[in-house]
């Protein structure tokens, strides 16, 4: 794998791994997109049976995160260039359905005043889309080298 591609998916990586720590033990946290941001999570607390519902579900994202990240891992260092390149193409397809269900979702909820920051949910579709797009970039430059 280039160095290019390399830096991008460990970039990748360390985002993903700040985000399962934050979701395990800071998940009312406003930073690495935890659930702080979202109105509903102090709300929830009102409601123990809700919001042990709502913590599962927190946790189960960070487990699947997880999943994400060692088979990440796995492929970088054992995979060969064209599981590579599948493997960078199914990240990106994979990280593109955020727009499918819940980029409208969090916009409708952040037009509705119940996230804080108000606009949070452009700053992290222009995150995603900006992970999308040096995704792949890294595949261009992976494809072409090899």
């Amino acid at each position: 794998m280039n160095l290019v591609t390399t830096i991008i998916l460990v970039f990748f990586l360390g985002m993903e791994i700040l985000n399962v720590i934050t979701l395990y033990f800071k998940p009312g946290s406003k930073k690495s997109n935890a659930v702080g941001v979202f109105k509903a999570w102090e709300k929830s607390k009102n409601d123990s049976e809700i919001h042990d519902f709502v913590k599962y579900l927190v946790f189960w994202v960070a487990g699947t995160k997880i999943i994400f990240i060692l088979l990440i891992i796995v492929i970088i260092i054992f995979g060969d260039p064209i599981t590579q390149s599948i493997s960078i193409i199914a990240l990106i397809i994979s990280i593109a359905t955020f727009y499918w269900k819940l980029f409208p979702l969090i916009r409708k909820m952040d037009k509705e005043n119940q996230i804080e920051p108000k606009g949070y949910s452009i700053g992290l579709g222009i995150m995603i889309t900006t992970m999308i797009i040096a995704l792949f970039i890294a595949f261009l430059i992976h494809f072409l080298q090899n």
